[in-house]
């Protein structure tokens, strides 16, 4: 077992380089609905050790989420035009503590609470064999994670999810088109559906940034917008192995160089 979790480390570049991201931005948009006929996109921060906040555009209106390591928040519009921020639940906070940070549950397990067992090998992640594992969470969730045993990077995971009235279900997150950025390999395409489902929601990666610096305010319980719009500010200067300048991006990311990623995949056998 820890032979395949390292070999799915040096896979995403090395465990080694992974460790020297302290925070990272992903911009990008989600498409979803058949035939994914609704498109949005999206603003997601990462800051270790398990520092998270999303939006969803960037309005401070806009719907976001944000976890900082030990409580998180929501906000989210009312019916009658303004906007509420609520507290996570138990449950959600969680949901946000199993992720495992910027890095997943599957680099530094132990060190984050996580028990994994090989279940065996199967089809599971798609068309090729894959390693199929069973991790028990922080939570004492178990969710199920497939790695690929030819190039050992993950291919799928299933976790547990609720609806708006209760209802628990299995919903299936695919992990495709891996492609390098500044020595870590991260997946472009991540889709989300379940089991029976055809159509799935899709989180397309545009734009990664690597150890930016982002303003703390961004990992705080958000204040109930004024008429006032701000965007989310985040410097995204790297002090080593910077690229040369390109355009600016046009939403939430500001000032700075990005990795910009081409429209194209690694081919994984």
């Amino acid at each position: 077992m820890q032979q395949i979790l390292e070999r799915h480390a040096a896979a995403r570049g090395g465990a080694e380089v992974w460790h020297k991201i302290q925070t990272m931005a992903w911009t990008g948009h989600i498409e979803s609905g058949p035939g994914g006929i609704s498109k949005h996109p999206f603003l997601l921060m990462f800051r270790r050790p398990a520092a998270t906040a999303s939006k969803s555009s960037a309005r401070a209106s806009a719907p976001c989420e944000v976890f900082d390591g030990t409580m998180g928040w929501k906000q989210r519009p009312t019916s009658q035009g303004t906007f509420e921020v609520k507290e996570y639940g138990a449950e959600e906070i969680g949901f946000a503590r199993d992720a495992g940070g910027l890095d997943g549950p599957l680099l530094d397990s132990k060190a984050k609470g996580i028990s994994i067992a090989l279940e065996g090998i199967d089809f599971g992640g798609g068309n090729h064999r894959a390693y199929h594992l069973k991790l028990t969470l922080p939570s004492g969730q178990v969710r199920d994670d497939w790695i690929d045993a030819e190039s050992f990077l993950e291919r799928r995971y299933d976790r547990v999810t609720r609806n708006a009235v209760g209802a628990t279900g299995i919903v299936s997150v695919y992990l495709r088109n891996y492609r390098p950025s500044m020595g870590s390999l991260m997946p472009l395409l991540i889709e989300t559906g379940r089991p029976a489902s055809r159509d799935t929601d899709k989180m397309i990666v545009e734009k990664i940034a690597l150890n930016p610096t982002f303003d703390n305010a961004q990992f705080t319980r958000p204040t109930v917008p004024s008429a006032r719009r701000h965007g989310a500010m985040v410097n995204t200067h790297v002090a080593t192995g910077q690229l040369a300048p390109r355009p600016r991006p046009r939403a939430a990311l500001k000032n700075g160089a990005f990795d910009f990623l081409e429209n194209r995949s690694m081919k994984l056998s």
